[in-house]
Protein backbone atom coordinates (compact mmCIF):
# COMPACT_ATOMS: atom_id res chain seq x y z
CA UNK A 1 0.00 0.00 0.00
CA UNK A 2 1.21 3.52 -0.62
CA UNK A 3 0.35 6.45 1.48
CA UNK A 4 1.07 9.72 -0.33
CA UNK A 5 0.81 12.95 2.36
CA UNK A 6 1.89 16.38 2.82
CA UNK A 7 4.83 17.63 4.13
CA UNK A 8 3.43 19.99 6.59
CA UNK A 9 1.51 20.48 8.75
CA UNK A 10 1.10 17.01 11.08
CA UNK A 11 -2.95 17.82 10.88
CA UNK A 12 -2.67 17.44 6.90
CA UNK A 13 -0.30 14.54 7.16
CA UNK A 14 -3.20 12.79 9.26
CA UNK A 15 -6.13 13.96 6.75
CA UNK A 16 -4.32 12.15 4.21
CA UNK A 17 -3.46 8.86 5.79
CA UNK A 18 -7.11 9.04 7.01
CA UNK A 19 -8.49 9.65 3.92
CA UNK A 20 -6.28 7.03 2.28
CA UNK A 21 -7.16 4.34 5.43
CA UNK A 22 -10.70 5.13 4.27
CA UNK A 23 -11.35 6.06 8.17
CA UNK A 24 -12.21 9.12 10.41
CA UNK A 25 -9.59 11.17 12.15
CA UNK A 26 -10.41 11.76 15.63
CA UNK A 27 -9.44 15.47 17.16
CA UNK A 28 -8.78 15.42 21.17
CA UNK A 29 -8.40 18.95 22.26
CA UNK A 30 -5.39 19.68 19.01
CA UNK A 31 -4.21 15.63 19.20
CA UNK A 32 -5.07 13.95 16.13
CA UNK A 33 -5.18 10.21 15.75
CA UNK A 34 -5.92 7.60 12.88
CA UNK A 35 -6.70 4.01 14.34
CA UNK A 36 -5.89 2.32 11.85
CA UNK A 37 -8.97 -0.08 9.93
CA UNK A 38 -9.46 -3.96 11.19
CA UNK A 39 -9.06 -5.05 7.12
CA UNK A 40 -5.79 -3.24 7.20
CA UNK A 41 -3.81 -3.95 10.54
CA UNK A 42 -3.93 -2.54 14.12
CA UNK A 43 -2.79 0.36 16.44
CA UNK A 44 -2.86 4.04 15.49
CA UNK A 45 -1.05 6.97 14.06
CA UNK A 46 -1.41 10.34 16.41
CA UNK A 47 0.18 13.66 15.75
CA UNK A 48 0.29 17.13 17.18
CA UNK A 49 1.69 20.74 16.28
CA UNK A 50 3.05 23.29 18.56
CA UNK A 51 3.41 26.74 17.95
CA UNK A 52 7.08 26.29 18.67
CA UNK A 53 7.74 25.24 14.97
CA UNK A 54 7.55 21.75 16.16
CA UNK A 55 5.35 18.68 16.18
CA UNK A 56 5.60 14.98 16.67
CA UNK A 57 4.36 12.29 14.98
CA UNK A 58 3.60 8.96 16.79
CA UNK A 59 3.30 4.95 14.95
CA UNK A 60 2.15 2.81 17.48
CA UNK A 61 0.66 -0.18 14.43
CA UNK A 62 1.29 -3.67 12.61
CA UNK A 63 0.08 -3.47 9.08
CA UNK A 64 -1.25 -6.48 7.04
CA UNK A 65 0.59 -5.34 3.97
CA UNK A 66 3.73 -3.41 3.31
CA UNK A 67 3.20 -0.08 3.44
CA UNK A 68 5.05 3.34 2.04
CA UNK A 69 4.19 6.73 3.48
CA UNK A 70 5.39 9.32 0.85
CA UNK A 71 6.11 12.56 2.30
CA UNK A 72 6.02 14.34 -1.84
CA UNK A 73 4.76 18.00 -0.78
CA UNK A 74 6.62 20.45 -3.16
CA UNK A 75 7.91 22.53 -0.37
CA UNK A 76 10.54 22.90 1.98
CA UNK A 77 10.72 19.07 4.38
CA UNK A 78 10.88 19.58 8.02
CA UNK A 79 13.98 18.42 10.10
CA UNK A 80 13.36 15.28 11.27
CA UNK A 81 14.33 13.22 14.29
CA UNK A 82 12.75 9.47 14.43
CA UNK A 83 13.58 7.03 16.65
CA UNK A 84 11.84 3.28 16.73
CA UNK A 85 11.17 1.81 20.17
CA UNK A 86 9.32 -1.51 18.72
CA UNK A 87 10.07 -2.90 15.25
CA UNK A 88 11.62 -1.37 12.99
CA UNK A 89 11.32 1.05 9.91
CA UNK A 90 12.70 1.85 6.22
CA UNK A 91 13.96 5.51 5.50
CA UNK A 92 15.21 6.72 2.21
CA UNK A 93 15.14 10.08 0.59
CA UNK A 94 12.44 10.55 -2.54
CA UNK A 95 15.45 10.61 -5.31
CA UNK A 96 17.29 7.83 -3.71
CA UNK A 97 17.85 4.31 -4.07
CA UNK A 98 19.93 4.26 -0.90
CA UNK A 99 17.30 2.37 1.85
CA UNK A 100 18.14 2.68 5.48
CA UNK A 101 16.92 0.36 8.26
CA UNK A 102 16.33 2.12 11.56
CA UNK A 103 16.20 -0.89 14.18
CA UNK A 104 14.89 -1.19 17.74
CA UNK A 105 16.62 1.45 19.70
CA UNK A 106 18.13 3.22 17.05
CA UNK A 107 17.37 6.91 15.91
CA UNK A 108 17.94 8.87 12.66
CA UNK A 109 18.49 12.42 12.14
CA UNK A 110 17.50 13.54 8.58
CA UNK A 111 16.80 16.49 6.53
CA UNK A 112 16.41 16.90 2.77
CA UNK A 113 17.50 19.40 0.34
CA UNK A 114 15.60 21.57 -1.41
CA UNK A 115 11.89 20.15 -2.10
CA UNK A 116 13.25 16.05 -2.05
CA UNK A 117 10.66 14.32 0.17
CA UNK A 118 11.13 11.38 1.98
CA UNK A 119 9.36 7.48 2.19
CA UNK A 120 8.98 5.53 5.55
CA UNK A 121 8.78 1.60 4.71
CA UNK A 122 6.48 -0.36 7.13
CA UNK A 123 6.95 -4.05 6.78
CA UNK A 124 4.06 -6.28 7.38
CA UNK A 125 3.15 -8.24 10.24
CA UNK A 126 5.66 -6.42 12.12
CA UNK A 127 4.52 -4.23 15.41
CA UNK A 128 6.01 -1.11 14.76
CA UNK A 129 6.74 1.78 17.35
CA UNK A 130 8.08 5.12 15.98
CA UNK A 131 8.30 8.87 16.65
CA UNK A 132 9.17 11.48 14.39
CA UNK A 133 9.54 14.62 15.51
CA UNK A 134 8.67 17.55 12.82
CA UNK A 135 10.77 20.90 13.20
CA UNK A 136 9.76 23.17 10.50
CA UNK A 137 13.14 25.24 10.92
CA UNK A 138 11.82 28.14 9.66
CA UNK A 139 9.01 29.39 12.46
CA UNK A 140 10.98 27.11 14.93
CA UNK A 141 13.72 29.70 14.25
CA UNK A 142 11.55 32.24 16.04
CA UNK A 143 11.86 30.63 19.27
CA UNK A 144 15.13 32.56 21.86
CA UNK A 145 17.16 29.51 21.13
CA UNK A 146 20.44 31.40 22.03
CA UNK A 147 22.17 31.40 18.83
CA UNK A 148 21.90 27.84 19.35
CA UNK A 149 24.99 28.44 22.11
CA UNK A 150 27.09 24.80 22.36
CA UNK A 151 25.15 22.75 20.36
CA UNK A 152 27.10 20.43 18.12
CA UNK A 153 28.27 22.69 14.97
CA UNK A 154 27.04 20.11 12.35
CA UNK A 155 23.60 20.11 14.27
CA UNK A 156 23.29 23.89 14.56
CA UNK A 157 24.26 24.60 11.02
CA UNK A 158 21.18 21.91 10.02
CA UNK A 159 18.94 23.97 12.94
CA UNK A 160 19.57 27.02 11.05
CA UNK A 161 19.29 26.12 7.67
CA UNK A 162 15.95 27.06 7.10
CA UNK A 163 15.85 26.57 3.79
CA UNK A 164 16.85 22.96 3.33
CA UNK A 165 19.83 23.62 1.58
CA UNK A 166 21.99 20.86 2.68
CA UNK A 167 21.13 16.92 2.87
CA UNK A 168 21.70 15.31 5.64
CA UNK A 169 21.55 11.72 7.06
CA UNK A 170 22.96 10.38 10.67
CA UNK A 171 21.77 7.02 12.11
CA UNK A 172 22.30 6.37 16.14
CA UNK A 173 24.05 3.76 17.81
CA UNK A 174 21.29 1.93 20.43
CA UNK A 175 19.92 3.62 23.54
CA UNK A 176 16.26 3.17 25.56
CA UNK A 177 15.90 6.42 27.15
CA UNK A 178 13.57 7.83 23.91
CA UNK A 179 11.90 4.35 23.99
CA UNK A 180 11.60 4.74 27.91
CA UNK A 181 9.90 8.49 26.82
CA UNK A 182 7.82 6.92 24.65
CA UNK A 183 6.17 4.63 27.01
CA UNK A 184 5.27 7.56 28.91
CA UNK A 185 3.46 8.87 25.70
CA UNK A 186 2.07 6.52 24.91
CA UNK A 187 0.36 5.40 28.61
CA UNK A 188 0.12 8.59 30.77
CA UNK A 189 -3.18 9.57 30.94
CA UNK A 190 -3.80 13.21 30.42
CA UNK A 191 -6.72 14.70 28.57
CA UNK A 192 -7.62 18.28 27.30
CA UNK A 193 -5.74 21.05 27.94
CA UNK A 194 -3.14 18.94 30.45
CA UNK A 195 -2.65 16.46 27.54
CA UNK A 196 -1.28 18.91 25.00
CA UNK A 197 0.78 20.76 27.60
CA UNK A 198 2.38 17.58 28.66
CA UNK A 199 2.86 16.06 24.82
CA UNK A 200 5.07 19.72 23.89
CA UNK A 201 7.30 18.94 26.82
CA UNK A 202 7.97 15.28 25.53
CA UNK A 203 8.71 16.66 22.75
CA UNK A 204 11.09 18.87 23.79
CA UNK A 205 12.52 16.06 26.05
CA UNK A 206 13.23 13.77 23.33
CA UNK A 207 14.92 16.50 21.05
CA UNK A 208 17.51 16.78 23.73
CA UNK A 209 18.04 13.16 24.32
CA UNK A 210 18.18 12.45 21.02
CA UNK A 211 20.44 16.03 19.98
CA UNK A 212 22.61 14.27 23.51
CA UNK A 213 22.88 11.36 21.42
CA UNK A 214 24.10 12.46 18.30
CA UNK A 215 26.80 14.22 20.41
CA UNK A 216 27.81 11.38 22.51
CA UNK A 217 28.21 9.25 19.23
CA UNK A 218 29.98 11.72 17.21
CA UNK A 219 32.64 11.77 20.83
CA UNK A 220 33.69 8.39 19.89
CA UNK A 221 36.60 8.32 22.33
CA UNK A 222 33.87 8.22 25.08
CA UNK A 223 31.56 5.88 23.39
CA UNK A 224 31.12 3.12 25.79
CA UNK A 225 31.41 -0.69 24.98
CA UNK A 226 27.93 -1.01 25.55
CA UNK A 227 26.20 -0.31 21.71
CA UNK A 228 25.32 -3.64 20.93
CA UNK A 229 21.33 -4.22 20.92
CA UNK A 230 21.40 -6.65 22.17
CA UNK A 231 23.36 -5.63 25.58
CA UNK A 232 20.51 -3.01 25.12
CA UNK A 233 17.75 -5.44 24.96
CA UNK A 234 19.06 -7.06 28.14
CA UNK A 235 18.93 -3.35 30.18
CA UNK A 236 15.64 -2.68 29.11
CA UNK A 237 14.67 -6.19 30.09
CA UNK A 238 15.94 -5.72 33.59
CA UNK A 239 14.26 -2.25 33.68
CA UNK A 240 10.87 -3.64 32.74
CA UNK A 241 11.01 -6.83 34.95
CA UNK A 242 11.85 -4.75 38.23
CA UNK A 243 8.89 -2.02 37.47
CA UNK A 244 6.77 -5.09 37.01
CA UNK A 245 8.14 -6.23 40.54
CA UNK A 246 8.29 -3.53 42.74
CA UNK A 247 7.04 -6.10 45.64
CA UNK A 248 10.12 -8.37 45.57
CA UNK A 249 13.66 -7.89 46.31
CA UNK A 250 15.11 -8.68 43.45
CA UNK A 251 19.20 -9.22 43.51
CA UNK A 252 21.54 -8.09 41.16
CA UNK A 253 23.16 -11.74 40.19
CA UNK A 254 19.93 -13.30 39.66
CA UNK A 255 18.72 -9.92 37.12
CA UNK A 256 21.39 -10.80 35.44
CA UNK A 257 21.23 -14.37 35.15
CA UNK A 258 17.83 -13.97 33.83
CA UNK A 259 18.60 -11.70 31.32
CA UNK A 260 21.45 -13.74 30.01
CA UNK A 261 24.38 -11.59 31.03
CA UNK A 262 26.87 -10.93 33.52
CA UNK A 263 26.78 -8.76 36.76
CA UNK A 264 29.19 -6.39 35.25
CA UNK A 265 27.76 -5.45 31.89
CA UNK A 266 24.62 -5.09 33.53
CA UNK A 267 25.49 -2.63 35.62
CA UNK A 268 27.74 -1.18 32.79
CA UNK A 269 24.70 -1.22 30.65
CA UNK A 270 22.71 0.69 33.75
CA UNK A 271 25.40 3.11 34.37
CA UNK A 272 25.41 4.24 30.36
CA UNK A 273 21.23 4.61 30.47
CA UNK A 274 20.35 5.65 33.08
CA UNK A 275 23.47 6.91 34.91
CA UNK A 276 22.49 4.63 38.03
CA UNK A 277 23.59 1.60 39.42
CA UNK A 278 20.76 -1.84 38.81
CA UNK A 279 20.16 -1.01 42.84
CA UNK A 280 19.96 2.89 42.86
CA UNK A 281 17.81 2.71 40.21
CA UNK A 282 15.48 -0.20 41.65
CA UNK A 283 15.71 2.17 44.88
CA UNK A 284 14.02 4.95 42.65
CA UNK A 285 11.45 3.02 40.78
CA UNK A 286 10.37 1.98 44.48
CA UNK A 287 9.96 4.92 45.79
CA UNK A 288 8.64 6.72 43.02
CA UNK A 289 5.64 4.11 43.21
CA UNK A 290 5.53 5.22 46.80
CA UNK A 291 5.45 8.08 46.25
CA UNK A 292 2.17 7.89 43.53
CA UNK A 293 0.48 5.63 46.26
CA UNK A 294 0.95 8.55 48.26
CA UNK A 295 -0.78 10.76 46.26
CA UNK A 296 -3.24 8.71 44.92
CA UNK A 297 -4.19 5.79 46.90
CA UNK A 298 -5.74 5.39 50.56
CA UNK A 299 -3.02 3.04 51.71
CA UNK A 300 -1.11 3.95 54.45
CA UNK A 301 2.41 4.31 55.28
CA UNK A 302 2.98 0.77 56.36
CA UNK A 303 1.16 -0.58 53.61
CA UNK A 304 3.29 1.17 51.15
CA UNK A 305 6.20 -0.17 52.29
CA UNK A 306 5.10 -3.52 52.55
CA UNK A 307 3.77 -3.04 48.56
CA UNK A 308 7.37 -2.03 47.15
CA UNK A 309 9.01 -5.14 49.00
CA UNK A 310 10.60 -2.74 52.15
CA UNK A 311 10.29 -4.22 55.32
CA UNK A 312 11.19 -1.44 57.62
CA UNK A 313 9.39 1.71 57.87
CA UNK A 314 12.08 3.69 59.42
CA UNK A 315 14.69 3.23 56.01
CA UNK A 316 11.76 3.84 54.23
CA UNK A 317 11.37 7.05 55.48
CA UNK A 318 14.84 8.08 55.36
CA UNK A 319 15.53 7.01 51.94
CA UNK A 320 11.74 9.05 50.87
CA UNK A 321 13.29 11.75 52.48
CA UNK A 322 16.46 12.16 50.65
CA UNK A 323 14.79 11.81 47.52
CA UNK A 324 12.34 14.10 47.82
CA UNK A 325 12.70 16.56 50.55
CA UNK A 326 10.22 15.59 52.98
CA UNK A 327 9.28 12.74 55.25
CA UNK A 328 6.35 10.11 54.03
CA UNK A 329 4.33 11.06 57.04
CA UNK A 330 4.74 14.97 55.97
CA UNK A 331 4.19 14.15 52.26
CA UNK A 332 0.68 11.90 53.37
CA UNK A 333 -0.46 14.81 55.86
CA UNK A 334 -0.30 17.55 52.69
CA UNK A 335 -2.34 15.53 50.69
CA UNK A 336 -4.78 14.96 53.46
CA UNK A 337 -4.95 19.10 53.95
CA UNK A 338 -5.40 20.23 50.77
CA UNK A 339 -8.10 17.63 50.27
CA UNK A 340 -9.50 18.91 53.35
CA UNK A 341 -9.64 22.69 51.82
CA UNK A 342 -10.83 21.61 48.71
CA UNK A 343 -14.13 20.13 50.50
CA UNK A 344 -14.20 23.12 52.04
CA UNK A 345 -14.14 25.43 48.93
CA UNK A 346 -17.04 23.79 47.33
CA UNK A 347 -18.95 23.35 50.78
CA UNK A 348 -18.86 27.49 50.42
Amino acid sequence: MRIIVKTLPVNEILEDIAETLGTELINRNGELSVNIPESSGEGYIRGVSFDSGMGILTYNCKFYEDVEIHFALNTVHPLKFIFCSEGSVGHRFQKSDELHTIDTYQNIVVSSNGYQGHILYFKKNIATHVSSLEIIRSIFAHRSNYDFKDLDPTLKELFQDAVSKKQFFYQGNYSIKAADLMDDISTKDYSGFLRNLFLEGKAFEMLVIQIAQYEDDENGENLPKILRKSDIEKVDYVAKRIQGDLSTNLNVESLAKEAGTNVNKLQEGFKYVYNLTVNKYMQNVKLEAAKEMLKLSDKNISEIVTSIGLNNRSYFSKIFKEKYGVSPKYFLKSKKQLKTEEIKEEQD
